[in-house]
Order: structure tokens, then sequence, then C-alpha cells
């Protein structure tokens, strides 16, 4: 199973961009997984929020296959602890052939984003930055990867 993040604009906090680095290339050496980069939207000033929300879901749409089972990093999503998530993680490996992950613009998603999710996960009930949520969830998914392997990594 291929996994795939996809992110909307880069990554500007650079101590954030060194840690999502290292975990990326910790994952790699237990599943295929890579990071696409939609483009932040240019001159937004003209644009509503929902006007924004709009064009980022027309980017995101363009990388998403039609096969893909799509996650969405989501404030409204259901919460798991680690091990859950790892238990939930190989479960999807037996039966996805790519699983896609969402973050999306600082705005959230768009109505075509949700329709087209499969489901939703939140990190916390706390709200982070989305560009602290990417570090966050580079090192959930890397733990997941430790756990299903049995690796000391996390502790209980």
């Amino acid at each position: 199973m291929k996994t795939v993040l996809i992110l909307v604009g880069k990554t500007q906090n650079k101590v954030f961009k060194v840690g999502i680095d290292e975990y990326v290339s910790r994952i790699g050496h237990y599943i295929p997984f890579s990071i696409i980069i939609i483009p932040e939207l240019k001159n937004t000033k003209s644009l509503s929020e929902e006007q924004q929300k709009q064009k980022e879901g027309e980017l995101i749409l363009k990388e998403i296959h039609p096969g893909d089972t799509v996650v969405l990093l989501d404030e409204h999503g259901m919460e798991l602890r680690s091990v859950e998530f790892a238990k939930w993680l190989k479960q999807k490996q037996n039966i996805a052939r790519r699983l896609v992950f969402i973050i999306g613009g600082p705005y959230g998603f768009s109505p075509n984003i949700y329709a087209r999710s499969n489901e939703k996960i939140s990190l916390s009930r706390m709200t982070f930055s989305h560009q602290m949520v990417r570090l966050i969830f580079t090192e959930q998914l890397y733990r997941a990867c430790t756990i299903i392997k049995g690796e000391p990594y996390h502790h209980e």
C-alpha cells in the first residue's frame, strides 16, 4: 500500500521542516510514503474563505485517484490513541491500494473534499497550526509503523 500526505502550501517553519523530513525518512523504512504539496493560492485578498477552500479543493482533487482511500485530518474526526491508530493503519494496509491523508489550508476543507473523503481523523481536541499538524502527523505515522512491527519506540 502506498501512503500519501497531501499538504496545502510549503512548510514555512524550518524547525518543523527538519522534524518532518526526519520522520518521512524513517517512515520510508516501513512503507512507501510521499508528500504532495499543493501550491498556496496567490492574490487571496480578493477571495472569501469559501472561495479559497473551493480553489484549494479543486487542486487537491487533481491529486486524488479514483480508487484512493482518502482520510482528512480534521478537528471533527475520530480520535484515536497511538496504538488504536496503528491497528487502524494495519487494517487499511490490508484493503487500501493507496491511502491518502490530507491536511487542508488555513480555513479547512471545501465541501467537495468532505464529499470525496472516506474518513476523518482528529489528532487532538486541541487546535494546532496547520504547519505543526504536519510534524505531529508524520511522527504519529512513524510511531504507528513501529507499533505494527513491535519495535520499542512506543511505550505503553
